[in-house]
């Protein structure tokens, strides 16, 4: 093998112009699918984390059937105020904090408007690290000093026509059936990843909701960890240790339908990008290769008459494409990684995506995972195109290939 990619490399450089072509190719294809596949993994990054950390948290504990029947009984699903499991997971050392949350709904009135809405009680001080990436475009997120000051969702707001500091009254039904009623004061507005979602959400202190409805506990215990990468083994955890228990723990993921989406449409368009640098990749190998062998059929020739085998020739052919995939793979991983981070450092302006009515600045992000598929599909595209080309060389009559340059 060593003799084989020794002289794979002497025929490399001795075709200096055809194998710079190929090299090339290589090497661009390698940094194209580096950076567009890089850019799409930021983006289904930053997708998830801003989905975590500005809605669900990592896990939510909620009773048996919340999800499926809470809407039509909701105060049949509350957690208990206090509770050794809560006390139990407050203690787990991947949890950075564990925030309570009440969910209910009613109408909210501004002068003669009044519309309806949805709503979340949660405690301020634990839904600063909780919802760190919820947008507060206008005035100031709930503070706990100011347990009647409230926040709207965008279009919730404009539907209303309400300004920063305004007052306005939330009447919602209380767990004995009255109706009841709080007057609060607008302290700012938010925007999520969903318009539909902020055109009727507003979020209150947990103090706030629990005096409307007249309880005294919540829905959920949302808990974001330290890394998301935990979240698997930390719920298979939870699920074990409180088998028994009247409770359900549930992952993000299975409640961002809209992320899932997302995911799945990005990861067609980047197996899209594979495909088409692939077929590039061996296209330009395949027609190196070709050109290669057909120049040096005197040569194949002449070796096979001193002995070479038909198999050993194969080998020969194949190994110096994969010299050609693994020194192309490895130019195309380092002007990649150098492009990636120049193109981060610089900021991609990205327009609103849909749903949204402010930009970003995108990034390119290259993990492990990515740079071995980059150089993986060079090696493997190289080694597909020098098959035919090889099988060709092997393939010759002796006595033909000794006369093509007569």
């Amino acid at each position: 093998m060593l003799t084989d990619a020794f002289l794979a490399a002497r025929n490399i450089a001795r075709q200096r112009r055809r194998s710079a072509f190929a090299l090339a190719a290589i090497a661009f294809g390698v940094a194209a699918l580096i950076v567009a596949n890089g850019f799409i993994d930021w983006i289904m990054f930053k997708h998830r984390e801003t989905t975590i950390t500005s809605q669900y948290g990592h896990i939510q504990v909620t009773r048996k059937g919340y999800f499926e029947e809470g809407t039509a009984d909701p105060f049949g699903y509350l957690l208990p105020k206090s509770s050794p499991v809560q006390n139990t997971i407050e203690r787990l050392p991947e949890l950075r904090v564990l925030g309570r949350r009440l969910a209910f709904s009613g109408l909210v009135s501004k002068g003669d408007e009044t519309i309806s809405f949805i709503a979340e009680g949660v405690e301020p001080d634990k839904e600063q690290v909780l919802s760190s990436s919820l947008r507060i475009p206008k005035g100031a997120n709930l503070s706990a000093n100011d347990p009647n000051g409230i926040i709207l969702g965008l279009g919730l707001a404009a539907n209303l026509g309400i300004d920063i500091g305004d007052t306005v009254v939330l009447m919602a039904n209380t767990a004995t059936g009255s109706i009841n009623a709080v007057e609060c004061r607008v302290r700012g507005f938010f925007a999520t990843m969903s318009k539909a979602y902020d055109d009727v959400a507003l979020r209150v202190p947990l103090a706030t909701a629990q005096k409307l409805l007249k309880v005294d506990s919540a829905h959920t215990w949302a808990l974001l960890l330290a890394e998301t990468e935990q979240a698997g083994l930390t719920l298979r955890t939870l699920r074990q240790r409180f088998a028994n228990e009247n409770l359900v723990f549930t992952e993000w993921i299975e409640l961002a339908d809209f992320h899932v989406k997302a995911v799945s449409l990005l990861a067609k368009q980047a197996g899209v990008m594979r495909v088409i640098i692939a077929v590039i990749i061996v296209l330009s190998i395949f027609n190196t290769m070709m050109m290669s062998v057909m120049e040096r059929t005197g040569e194949i020739g002449t070796i096979m008459a001193l002995g070479l085998t038909r198999r050993d020739l194969l080998r020969m052919i194949v190994v110096e494409g994969a010299v050609l995939g693994i020194v192309g793979g490895l130019l195309g991983l380092a002007l990649g990684t150098l492009l990636a981070w120049v193109i981060s450092y610089i900021g991609i302006p990205m327009p609103p995506p849909p749903g949204q009515s402010w930009g970003f600045m995108g990034e390119v992000m290259v993990t492990g995972r990515l740079a071995v598929e980059a150089f993986l599909l060079a090696v493997g595209s190289t080694l597909i195109a020098s098959i035919i080309p090889a099988r060709t060389a092997s393939g010759m009559v002796i006595v033909d290939a000794l006369r093509f340059n007569r």
